[in-house]
């Protein structure tokens, strides 16, 4: 009998932010110039990549444990684990035993010679080069994003960060702030656009840090809108910082960019962000924000925000409370601090009990309910451009607006790709037809 090849197939699994989504369509690049087809299931491939998470220590824990959990499942596949998690958590994969390699962010671009050394050799190499120690320049990846499984592209445009917040382990796993090559990042997007994909995320740890040879952020935009195609550009997480003013020029004079900002804001009282080590004060935050609505009629501009730092007191809650209440987030994700070893936070005095945190969390969370109702409620009447993405078994097609308002229309009126102009009615979009039909209900 003649020996059996079997098929090089890669599936990868991606945790966390939009940054992992973006090394992960790299990835998938990668992998196909190496000769592996990625698939959407790991049953039965070859390959398995955990691209992980480690921004918070459950973030680790899960990453280790979909390890394990495919271990289990493919115990022939050869199992890679790469990304934050890979960087920090190397020697809790290596005891647990279920990856073959462990890989830290800058090994994912030699991915597949690792993969071959080790299917070679058994060699569980990697672990060697640290993202702290890139050189602070303009990079290439030597890699065309792809994404069979999409229906945006998520382009990576900027890594690492040095704003070394004391809540987070971000800057250790991901290095300094360094930004990719702009004329990459245009061939890139060049290339999105040829495939037919109507939005480009442009993500990176802070992208409003963006820089290749005096080009900013705003630059980048300006060429990436230029392009030939029917294209929208969607700007992912931004920190404050003194560059987003003149994003804001850009945003308001470039009709091909979403009315989109996630700036992260975190507490909304100054005596916390300045033990949090944010480089900004309420204030400075606040003149931003309505400089921003009053350019761009119509902004989504959404946030983050941490409850329970260590030392938060009753007045300091109440103090962020309020902030948060007078900003009118149309989205904001809040989360109940937890300690990440190997950060300073982590051994702050003043901890909070949880039921305290959990209290705060509540109430905290339903504000941002309520805001987050009211900017979808303040768009009706308003035709927003909608891109439709899928199709639900009762045969409505959902989407997001320019201004990431989910939106919804039956299936034979959305049509089908680019991007339709659709009325902002209670009917279409989402949360307040959802809310609706909730209101029946009860």
């Amino acid at each position: 009998m003649g020996t059996v090849i079997l098929k090089k197939t890669a599936y990868i699994h991606t945790l966390g932010c939009r940054l992992n989504s973006a090394d992960s369509a790299l990835l998938v690049s990668r992998l196909a110039a190496g000769g592996y087809e990625t698939v959407d299931s790991a049953r039965n491939a070859s390959l398995i990549v955990i691209n992980s998470c480690t921004v918070t220590a459950e973030a680790a824990r899960k990453s280790r444990q979909a390890v394990r959990k495919f271990r289990q499942q493919e115990e022939n596949a050869t199992i890679v684990v790469t990304g934050c998690s890979a960087e920090l958590d190397r020697a809790a994969f290596l005891a647990d035993g279920a990856a073959d390699l462990v890989l830290t962010n800058p090994e994912k671009r030699e991915i597949v010679p690792s993969i071959e050394a080790f299917l070679r050799e058994g060699k569980k190499q990697g672990g060697v080069c640290k993202s702290l120690d890139q050189p602070v320049e303009p990079f290439t990846e030597h890699a065309t994003a792809e994404f069979p499984f999409r229906s945006r592209a998520f382009l990576k445009i900027q890594e690492g960060c040095n704003n070394f917040c004391t809540y987070c382990i971000v800057p250790y796993a991901r290095g300094p702030e360094r930004s990719r090559s702009f004329d990459e990042v245009l061939a890139d997007c060049r290339r999105a656009i040829e495939a037919g994909y109507p939005e480009l995320v442009l993500t990176g740890v802070n992208t409003c840090a963006y820089s290749d040879s005096g080009r900013d952020l705003g630059a980048l935009v300006h060429a990436v809108a230029a392009l030939d195609g029917e294209f929208r550009i969607r700007l992912s997480s931004t920190e404050p910082h003194p560059a987003n003013r003149s994003l804001l020029d850009v945003m308001a004079s470039e009709p091909r960019v979403c009315r989109f900002l996630h700036l992260a804001l975190q507490s909304g009282c100054d005596r916390t962000l300045r033990a949090m080590n944010r480089h900004y004060n309420c204030s400075d935050y606040a003149e931003f924000v309505e400089e921003a609505r009053k350019r761009i009629p119509g902004i989504h501009i959404g946030s983050d925000l941490i409850v329970g730092f260590p030392g938060e007191t009753d007045a300091d809650f109440a103090e962020s409370f309020a902030f948060v209440e007078s900003m009118q987030f149309a989205n904001l994700h809040v989360f109940t601090y937890s300690p990440r070893s190997g950060t300073p936070a982590a051994s702050l005095p003043g901890r909070i009990s949880a039921a305290a945190a959990k209290e705060r969390h509540n109430r905290m969370q339903a504000a941002a309910d309520r805001s987050k109702r009211r900017f979808a409620e303040s768009q009706l009447g308003q035709t927003l451009p909608v891109i439709f993405e899928t199709v639900d078994r009762n045969g409505f097609a959902h989407g997001w607006s320019d201004n990431y308002l989910a939106v919804r229309l039956p299936a034979e009126l959305a049509g089908k790709g680019g991007i339709r102009q659709v009325p902002a009615t209670r009917e279409t979009l989402t949360l307040l037809a959802g809310a609706e039909r909730e209101a029946v209900e009860e």
